[in-house]
């Protein structure tokens, strides 16, 4: 008879906590800002930035110093090319790299003076190519121009010697085996639907560790002690403290999160794959673990400031380790070990898999059960640090109790002795 009340009490002490919580996030404008803010103008502000996938005649400087026909063949090419336009002839390279230093260009072609000679001795010929790394968009668009153009006049130089009556032999002598390259999950080629749906993960982890890690903060800061949790009688235990944290923050990132890989994939024409449903299963785990994950992170936040330093810090490298921006095979073994206690790792790949290569949940399913895992793992970890904090609130509550009843005790002996004399 005793269970059921025992069962309201607990939910309505998880009520209070969920209350105070939702309060506290619309209350702290830091708060909102990565909760709300961040979440939703920050991916508008990426994908349109990165909406045109690709990008066409970038400006690049030529040094000729072969003076050849060649190499006036192989600038003319490269102009004609829908990526890349030739702006400049500078003198020599320095001049070049002042153009490239000043923005005016992204790149530098390099055409060696004995460029001409050593192809008409039938020996291999080299030109240099220099980018500005600081958009990888110019670098490809610079790069793979210099390829294909090398390729195209390759093949017409074997041509020239292969000794062919026919076209037919040429076709042959230039390309024997016949393909069609098309690009899978990406035909595009484009920046934006090969790393943004990634990078729409990796945001709603790390904004919500921000908004958890800042709201932390403001309570040790707000609390004479420094203590994370405050005194009160429905705070008498743990699971009620981290159960009405979680559901605060599920609520707001259910909707955060479906905006993010609902929403904007479509406003931008993204790949989008994978059926509600199947994204339902996926993103459960995924933001139940970033919510654990944030609570048992945020008790090491002693100020509001150091949880952005540490998450902006790391964002860059979990893009990498999550195996989308690098290659997960070359990846070495101790830093995708340190990978695995990031719910990010495992949710980039559960989405991209499913939602840009259409993956089912079967595909996905390794992904999914470390997911859970961490779920488990990090309320574990977040029942133990807050319980922790409790002990702690509650002997700072006890000797301030104590100090409160030797002053009241001080005072009334003071008094008494005045009274006397």
């Amino acid at each position: 008879m005793s269970t059921f009340p025992n069962i309201l009490k607990w939910l309505n002490d998880v009520a209070y906590v969920w209350r105070q919580e939702m309060k506290q996030v619309f209350r702290d404008e830091g708060v909102l800002i990565f909760f709300i803010i961040v979440p939703l103008i920050y991916p508008l502000l990426y994908s349109w930035i990165y909406n045109n996938e690709v990008i066409h005649e970038v400006p690049v400087a030529v040094v000729d110093q072969s003076h050849s026909q060649l190499s006036r063949q192989f600038i003319r090419m490269c102009d004609a090319s829908p990526d890349v336009h030739v702006t400049y002839y500078a003198e020599d390279l320095d001049d070049a790299q002042s153009l490239v230093s000043r923005q005016v260009v992204k790149g530098i072609y390099l055409i060696p003076e004995d460029f001409a000679t050593k192809l008409n001795r039938m020996e291999q010929g080299t030109v240099s190519v220099y980018c500005d790394m600081a958009l990888m968009l110019t670098y490809k668009a610079i790069y793979q121009t210099a390829m294909m153009v090398s390729q195209q006049m390759g093949a017409e130089i074997q041509k020239q010697v292969s000794g062919n009556y026919t076209a037919r032999e040429d076709m042959i002598t230039t390309r024997p085996l016949d393909f069609e390259d098309v690009p899978i999950f990406n035909p595009s080629a484009g920046y934006g639907s090969s790393i943004l749906p990634a990078v729409l993960i990796l945001i709603l982890q790390q904004t919500l560790v921000l908004g958890i890690g800042l709201a932390a903060g403001t309570a040790r800061e707000r609390n004479r002690y420094g203590d994370l949790v405050p005194i009160h009688p429905c705070y008498s235990g743990v699971g009620r403290i981290v159960s009405g944290k979680a559901l605060a923050y599920l609520m707001v990132y259910a909707v955060m999160g479906a905006f993010l890989t609902l929403v904007v994939p479509r406003l931008f024409h993204f790949p989008q794959l994978a059926s509600w449903q199947n994204m339902l299963a996926m993103m459960t785990p995924y933001v139940l673990a970033c919510v654990f994950f944030g609570m048992t992170v945020s008790c090491l936040v002693r100020y509001r400031e150091n949880v952005m330093l540490i998450v902006v810090f790391v964002s860059l490298p979990l893009l990498f380790l999550s195996g989308i921006s690098w290659p997960q095979s070359n990846i070495p073994g101790y830093w995708q070990g340190v990978s695995w206690l990031f719910p990010s790792t495992y949710g980039v790949r559960a989405f991209v898999r499913m939602n840009t290569m259409g993956g089912t949940l079967g595909d996905v399913a390794p992904e999914l059960r470390y997911l859970w895992i961490q779920v488990a793992a990090y309320m574990g970890a977040a029942c133990l640090v807050y319980g922790h904090q409790l002990r702690l609130s509650n002997q700072h509550a006890k000797e301030r109790l104590e100090y409160l009843r030797r002053k009241k005790a001080v005072r009334k002996q003071l008094k008494e002795t005045i009274i006397k004399h």
